[in-house]
């Protein structure tokens, strides 16, 4: 029974992992563009960081990445492709649980 266990949650860490580095890839695209305003870039930079600590758990740094992506998509001055992308990249990341 444990064994199973350890499998399924072994296969779930992948899968939130692919999540977490499609979610990058969303935001250093975001973060790369220059016509994207600076404040949004620098929020796509900052949520890039929370992803990548090693600090907390998966659960954690989505929760952080997501509070940062939910605060920038309400800005009037983003553009409506990255506000599409930022939704985006906050759907991937609200399937992580611990």
């Amino acid at each position: 029974m444990a064994v199973k266990t350890r499998r399924r949650s072994s296969k779930r860490v992948e899968e939130y992992m692919e999540r977490i580095n499609k979610v990058i890839q969303i935001l250093q695209q975001i973060a790369s563009d220059p016509t994207t305003p600076r404040n949004i870039r620098r929020a796509a930079k900052e949520s890039i960081d929370q992803l990548q600590s090693d600090k907390l758990t998966l659960a954690a740094r989505a929760s952080n990445a997501i509070d940062i992506l939910d605060e920038i998509s309400q800005d009037p001055n983003i553009p409506v492709y990255t506000r599409t992308r930022i939704w985006q990249a906050i759907s991937f990341l609200e399937g992580i649980r611990d």
